[in-house]
């Protein structure tokens, strides 16, 4: 009798590791089948190093200013709104546009913007308009919004950003209302107007750093000129 206890407490035991690596055979598999799927239900440009043709496909269907793509899997596709404002954003560093592509492919940063700005006033793709960035610390907003990511020529003090990189920022920002149908940029000081920036919805950031935030009404101002004389 003795034995036979023994002998089903033993078989107990192996019943029970062979429950539990049958379910995390089961678990793994799900999860690597989650991961195909979401790697498959990802645009076919997004996370690979784009040939010349289909970097110029990409840049036909969003700004022609830029001249740089590298696709981030950090977004929403497609955005859930159409496009109704500009979120402006700063790198906090002068990094270079494939620098800052790396960053934002690296899916555990979670973190991208439409486009990117160097500090010789050169235009990047990241995420492309049709689908929503992830930005802004806010979701209602990068579905609206079309992100800018600004180089900085100084890190630190008032954040300031080169006169090219400013300079294309307004042709940028010219660019995507004349698309989107934007017909004038309003910019509020909060959330109310259709130029916005990302510590208004985030409030522990510095960004996009005095330098830009101190111009925004020049910014608005300069391309509503641009989009009336056009």
């Amino acid at each position: 009798m003795k034995k036979q206890k023994i002998h089903e407490k033993t078989s107990g035991r192996h019943y029970s590791a062979v429950v539990l690596l049958v379910a995390f055979c089961v678990l793994s598999a799900l999860v690597f089948v989650g991961a195909w799927q979401a790697r498959l239900e990802l645009p076919p440009y997004v996370g690979k190093k784009l040939t010349r043709s289909e970097t110029d496909e990409v840049i036909a269907r969003n700004s022609p200013l830029a001249s740089y793509v590298h696709l981030s899997p950090n977004a929403d596709f497609p955005r859930k709104s159409e496009i109704k404002k500009i979120t402006i954003h700063h790198m906090g560093a002068n990094l270079t546009l494939e620098r800052l592509g790396e960053s934002f492919a690296k899916k555990d940063r979670k973190a991208s913007s439409n486009y990117g700005i160097d500090i010789n006033g050169k235009v990047a793709i990241y995420v492309e308009e049709e689908n929503r960035s992830w930005a802004s610390s806010n979701a209602e907003n990068d579905d609206m919004a079309v992100t800018i990511e600004v180089a900085n020529e100084t890190i630190g003090g008032d954040w300031r950003v080169s006169d090219e990189a400013y300079e294309t920022l307004i042709e940028l920002c010219t660019d995507i209302c004349w698309r989107n149908g934007i017909e004038e940029l309003v910019y509020t000081g909060d959330t109310n107007g259709n130029l916005t920036i990302h510590n208004m919805f985030r409030e522990d950031t510095e960004c996009p750093g005095y330098y830009l935030e101190s111009r925004m009404a020049d910014i608005a101002e300069k391309v509503n000129k641009n989009l009336n004389s056009s």
